[in-house]
């Protein structure tokens, strides 16, 4: 009798320690999930400033349409790359998105005028605003994913992880080498 209590106990203690292992993994998947919804909220808003953004700046600069032709083309990649829900395609999406977008603030260096244009202004600051917030929603993604994949690479959770068919998440990175190049300043 008293073998079949301490057998109980035993299972009882398997079974408890399967299920808060199994719980700090869907855990810890859910937070990787809603850091990624952060980052496409703040990724929509970025797509809806765009348009204006790109309006604004058209009637400045009239012989630049090249460089506005590759931000609406970027823009339009990374849009059909979220709704692909390919996670590797929409990171390769966004960061050449985000590459386009800094030749539009670059023309406003020869364009004195659109430097000037209260709403190139106001749409320049709000899209720096969102390119902020998706930074640290993106360092907010990784810190997750690292946890996360860091979780499901462990022993003895990597047995059950494997059984459950967790798999790890990609990181949000750069991926221009450029840049990770120091800013140079020159006065």
């Amino acid at each position: 009798m008293d073998i079949l209590i301490y057998v109980g106990v035993v299972l009882l203690i398997v079974i408890i320690w399967l299920v808060a292992m199994y719980n700090g993994l869907i855990r810890l998947k859910n937070r990787v999930e809603e850091a990624w919804s952060d980052i496409d909220v703040q990724l929509k808003r970025r797509y809806d400033l765009i348009p204006n953004l790109i309006e604004t700046v058209k009637g400045y600069a009239t012989h630049e349409q090249e460089t506005l032709r590759q931000v609406v083309e970027a823009r339009n990649s990374a849009m059909q790359a979220q709704k692909s829900g390919d996670t590797k395609k929409q990171l390769e999406a966004e960061n050449t998105l985000s590459g386009t977008l800094k030749s539009i603030f670059a023309l406003s260096e020869n364009y004195p005028d659109l430097k000037a244009n209260q709403n190139f202004v106001e749409l320049q600051r709000e899209l720096s605003d969102t390119e902020n917030k998706i930074q640290a929603s993106r360092r907010f993604y990784n810190s997750n994913v690292k946890d996360f994949n860091t979780k499901i690479q462990m022993f003895p959770t990597n047995i059950i992880a494997s059984k459950l068919k967790f798999s790890s998440r990609e990181y949000f990175e750069v991926e221009d080498e450029k840049e990770r190049d120091n800013v140079k300043v020159k006065f």
